[in-house]
């Protein structure tokens, strides 16, 4: 018997840096600037861990196309009320040259507790994050999906990298950012569940511990929403352009529907060990695009253009149901221009050949990232 499709809804879910737009140096947000976005956003708007970051979210979107709209409004509110105090957002997992150790946490009540949970770890979540959730009302669906789309989420990953700068160096790695929260608990892919109610026991057994509150506190990279009836993709790097993200959520959500689809006719897609998707997770990490995933049905390394052909090629009907074409098909700009990361050296790259100091290269990263944050609103 063929079920009702859930509504595959979507909400994103985006952090940003606040910096300076003369030095480009992290800058904390005023409580003017604070209170401005909330007047003008309502709930759609809160501050982040770090005083120098800004959160916001979009509405329950039936179509990329609302995202859009919403995301848009969003991103162009916060950079409005920034500019009024000289500041400019930027959608980047890393800040290039900013100091952890200079940054301070929001006095907030969340925000304090998990600095005395974490310690030394807390302080160095000078990191930004982008998350979709997909609308998925039926429970033990969520925990279906969540155990099979975690395949694709080093796929996912590797298009968004946006943070190879660390404190002013080249790590080497597209996504620095996955490093540094790696370190704190309950954290990268979700172990295999066996339905709703062994997820809920697992979590009460750490609530009734008084180890958590509540699941809010496992950051996996794809869980159930602890608000929502949605599961939460939370792998992505944050992305300076606006349309980059609304092409990662448009492949989640018509990745999710695909699976869900499959499932129907009996399908489904391949339940794989964490310990093999792990693999393709640290190159997505490492590389970005550059270097290919493994596919574990031809046991061989492909061409991530192999890899986003392969993807377009299995949600193909979904995103023509979910009117999304243009957005998946638009993954290819990607691999046409690199992710954020690539640019970002880029950048780095040609002021260093201009005769800039690592420093002043460094600027002109952050000033491109301000441009592109820009470009789509």
């Amino acid at each position: 018997m063929v079920e009702e499709s859930p509504p595959f809804t979507i909400g994103i879910e985006e952090e940003y840096l606040l910096v300076d737009q003369q030095s480009f140096a992290l800058a904390r947000a005023p409580d003017a600037l604070m209170a401005a976005c909330k007047a003008d956003l309502k709930g759609k708007v809160s501050p982040e861990f770090l005083e120098c970051q800004i959160e916001v979210g979009t509405g329950v979107c039936r179509t990329i196309s609302e995202a859009r709209e919403d995301l848009r409004c969003l991103r162009q509110t916060v950079a409005d009320h920034a500019a009024s105090y000289g500041l400019a957002p930027i959608a980047a997992s890393c800040h290039p040259f900013g100091d952890w150790k200079e940054q301070h946490h929001t006095d907030k009540e969340r925000y304090n507790q998990l600095r005395r949970d974490l310690a030394g770890v807390a302080r160095r979540m000078l990191i930004c994050g982008m998350h979709v959730h997909v609308g998925v009302p039926d429970k033990n669906m969520r925990i279906a999906l969540v155990n099979q789309l975690k395949y694709f989420l080093p796929h996912l990953h590797a298009l968004s990298t946006s943070s190879p700068f660390w404190q002013g160096i080249d790590t080497g790695m597209n996504s620095y950012r996955l490093s540094v929260f790696d370190n704190l608990p309950r954290t990268g892919l979700p172990p295999q569940m066996r339905d709703w109610a062994a997820y809920s026991s697992a979590v009460e057994t750490l609530v009734d511990l008084e180890l958590i509150e509540d699941s809010s506190k496992i950051w996996w990279d794809l869980r159930p929403s602890a608000k929502f009836p949605t599961i939460e993709a939370r792998i992505f790097d944050v992305s300076p352009r606006i349309e980059v993200t609304l092409t990662l959520a448009a492949l989640t959500q018509c990745l999710s529907r695909m699976i869900w689809r499959r499932g129907q006719n009996g399908g489904g897609w391949r339940a794989m060990d964490n310990f093999m998707i792990s693999e393709n997770r640290w190159r997505a990490q490492r590389y970005g695009v550059s270097e290919g995933q493994i596919d574990f049905g031809r046991k061989c390394l492909i061409s991530f253009k192999q890899v986003v052909d392969d993807i377009l090629e299995l949600i193909a009907e979904d995103a023509q149901a979910l009117d999304c074409v243009a957005e998946v098909e638009a993954v290819r700009m990607i691999l046409q221009d690199g992710t954020s990361a690539d640019r970002q050296r880029q950048v780095r790259d040609k002021a260093l050949a201009d005769g800039a100091s690592d420093h002043e290269a460094l600027q002109a990263v952050v000033e491109s990232l301000i441009a592109e944050f820009q470009s789509g609103l």
